[in-house]
């Protein structure tokens, strides 16, 4: 198994939606990506984790769920008896009972494009590049990165403020 990640960065995303408009374009009028808004109007886009130790996979009753090649845990809905179980069990709020075909659905890092050597298309089409795929120690790497920029633009302002208040 070549394991891949999709991670999304809550601090970069800007609540524009493309995710959920390009998933929902891409699965046919369902995205499996969708942005909710808390309370105070941030945008948070909730998708499958497709976890390490999948909660969901473990209670499906059908053996409907399991894991692809690249490590995306995927919903056969062939197999899908309805019951929701894995509804119940995932932390994530990720599956959603679709009536069109009586099954469980969730995202499945766009398994026909991973076939055709493309990424998912939410993180494709991220302007604020705050979606991104790629092996575990890719994404950690990045995710070091990002954080290594955040610090040098925190110290640079604050050094600036300091310098300011040194000219007064």
């Amino acid at each position: 198994m070549r394991r891949r990640i999709l991670h999304v960065d809550y601090s970069l995303c800007i609540g524009c939606e493309t995710c959920q408009s390009v998933c929902e374009f891409i699965h046919n009028g369902r995205p499996n990506i969708r942005i909710y808004y808390t309370v105070s109007g941030l945008p948070v886009p909730i998708s499958c984790k497709h976890c390490d130790k999948a909660p969901c996979m473990d209670v499906c009753p059908a053996g409907a769920i399991h894991r692809d090649t690249d490590g995306a845990v995927i919903i056969d809905p062939k197999k899908c008896i309805g019951c929701l179980m894995c509804l119940a069990v995932c932390p994530f709020g990720a599956p959603s009972y679709d009536v069109r075909i009586r099954a469980v659905t969730k995202c499945d890092m766009c398994a026909n494009r991973r076939m055709l050597g493309m990424e998912p298309a939410c993180a494709e089409m991220c302007p604020a590049e705050a979606i991104f795929f790629g092996k575990p120690e890719e994404i950690e790497d990045e995710i070091r990165r990002r954080t290594a920029e955040k610090i040098a633009r925190e110290r640079i302002s604050i050094g600036s403020m300091e310098s300011v208040g040194r000219l007064l």
